[in-house]
C-alpha cells in the first residue's frame, strides 16, 4: 500500500511537470525602436515613453535613427506647469508626471531637439533625478500663490525659469545638428513630426461613446481631450496599427504584482492563486469585460501611474496574443527592458494609446471625425 501511494503520488508529480508550461514566445510584428533608456530616478515615464514612440515615427518616416532629447520636452512641460499651477492659485497638479499628449503639445509649441544638444544632465552626470528640482519649484510657486508683498512680483516667471536654467538647462534658440543649422520647431519639421497628426484614444463607460472628453485623471493638467471608443476597439486599434507598422505610446496601470519588469509579463490571472507561477508558466486569464475594467477604474484599482511604448506583438505556444512594449527602466532587467503584455491586462490596464491617425482604420475614423 505504502509503494502504490508513493507510485501516485509520482504520478501525479510527473502529470503536473508535463503540463506546467514555461513560455514561449514567437514575434509576429517588430516595429524598429531605439535602444531601451532609464529615467533614473524621475517620474518622467510620459516623456521617455512619448520620445520613444517620435524616435519610432522619425525612423517610418525618414528612416533616420535619432536620438531625441526626452529633457528638453520636460523642461519645457515643467515650465507649463508651473503656469498652470500658479494661475489655478495651488489647485492643480504640479509633479514630475504628465501624459503622452503633453509631449505633442511640446513639440507644437517648443519644438524638439537631439539628445546631444539637450541631455538635462550636468557635466558628470549620468542618472536624472529630479526630486529637488520639482520640490524647489514647488515651494516657489507655493510662496507666489501666498502673495506675502500683497502684490505678485512680475518676475515670477522669470525666477522659475531660472531654476529650470540651473536644474536642467537653458532652452535652445538655435542649434546645429549634422551639420545643419535648426531651431527647435525647424527641427521637428525637418523630421517630418507634426504635432496635429497624433490623436489620443481611451475607452470608458462614464463617457460618450464616440465623443472626444477631458479624461479625469490627476496627471492630465493640461486637460488633454481623448477620443471614447469601445474596449474591444480600444485593442483592435492598438494591434491593427502595429500590424500596419505604426507604434503606440501606451498609458496604463503597472501596480499589480502580475505586472513583472523583472520577468518581463504582464498577466492577469484568473484565479490570484496563480499570480506568482503566471509570471513564468502559461496560466488561464481572466475575462475583461468593459464594466469590470470601469469598476476597477471608479475604485482607483488603476490609475495612472506609468507610460512605455507598444512596439510589437507575441504569441506564446497557446495562441494567445502579447503586445511587446518597451519601458523606461534599462535594459538591464526582463526581456532587455522590454514587457509582453497580454491581452487581458491591456484591456483591464491601459488608461489611454496615442498614436498616428493613420494608424487608426477608416471605419474608425469616421466614428470619432478624425479627419
Amino acid at each position: 500500500m505504502k509503494n502504490l501511494f508513493i507510485g501516485a503520488a509520482f504520478a501525479f508529480l510527473s502529470i503536473g511537470s508535463i503540463t506546467a508550461q514555461k513560455y514561449k514566445f514567437k514575434t509576429l510584428e517588430d516595429i524598429e525602436s531605439t535602444q531601451v533608456k532609464s529615467q533614473g530616478s524621475t517620474g518622467t515615464c510620459w516623456s521617455f515613453s512619448t520620445t520613444s514612440f517620435l524616435e519610432s515615427e522619425v525612423i517610418r518616416l525618414t528612416g533616420k535613427n535619432i536620438d531625441l532629447s526626452e529633457m528638453y520636452t520636460v523642461r519645457n512641460t515643467y515650465s507649463e506647469k508651473a503656469n498652470n499651477y500658479l494661475y489655478r492659485q495651488g489647485k492643480a497638479q504640479f509633479s514630475e508626471g504628465g501624459l503622452a499628449h503633453d509631449v505633442i503639445n511640446s513639440v507644437a509649441n517648443y519644438g524638439l531637439a537631439p539628445e546631444q544638444v539637450f541631455s538635462g544632465l550636468d557635466a558628470g552626470q549620468n542618472r536624472h533625478n529630479h526630486a529637488e528640482v520639482v520640490a524647489v519649484l514647488k515651494s516657489m510657486l507655493n510662496a507666489y500663490i501666498k502673495n506675502p508683498a500683497k502684490e505678485l512680483s512680475p518676475k515670477w516667471k522669470q525666477a522659475t525659469q531660472r531654476v529650470l536654467d540651473v536644474y536642467l538647462g537653458e532652452n535652445k534658440k538655435t542649434f546645429n545638428f549634422d551639420g545643419a543649422s535648426y531651431t527647435p520647431k525647424s527641427f521637428a519639421d525637418h523630421i517630418k513630426i507634426n504635432p496635429e497628426n497624433y490623436v489620443s484614444i481611451t475607452s470608458f463607460q462614464h463617457a460618450k461613446m464616440y465623443d472626444e472628453f477631458v479624461l479625469n485623471i490627476p496627471d492630465n493638467f493640461s486637460n488633454g481631450a481623448f477620443h471614447n471608443v469601445s474596449l474591444d476597439e480600444l485593442v483592435e486599434v492598438t494591434q491593427n496599427a502595429i500590424e500596419k507598422g505604426y507604434t503606440i505610446a501606451l498609458d496604463c496601470d503597472v501596480s499589480e504584482k502580475t505586472f513583472s519588469a523583472k520577468n518581463g509579463i504582464a498577466i492577469i490571472p484568473a484565479s490570484s492563486s496563480e499570480s506568482e507561477k503566471g509570471l513564468t508558466e502559461l496560466v488561464k486569464e481572466k475575462k475583461i469585460t468593459p464594466s469590470f475594467r470601469q469598476s476597477e477604474f471608479e475604485n482607483f484599482n488603476t490609475t495612472d501611474d506609468h507610460l512605455m511604448h507598444i512596439v510589437g506583438l507575441m504569441k506564446d505556444q497557446k495562441g494567445n496574443k502579447y503586445f511587446k512594449v518597451k519601458n523606461s527602466w534599462g535594459s538591464k532587467v526582463g526581456n532587455k527592458g522590454y514587457i509582453y503584455m497580454s491581452v487581458p491586462y491591456f484591456k483591464l490596464k491601459t488608461i489611454s494609446v496615442l498614436l498616428h491617425k493613420d494608424g487608426v482604420s477608416k471605419g474608425l475614423k469616421k466614428k470619432l471625425n478624425i479627419k
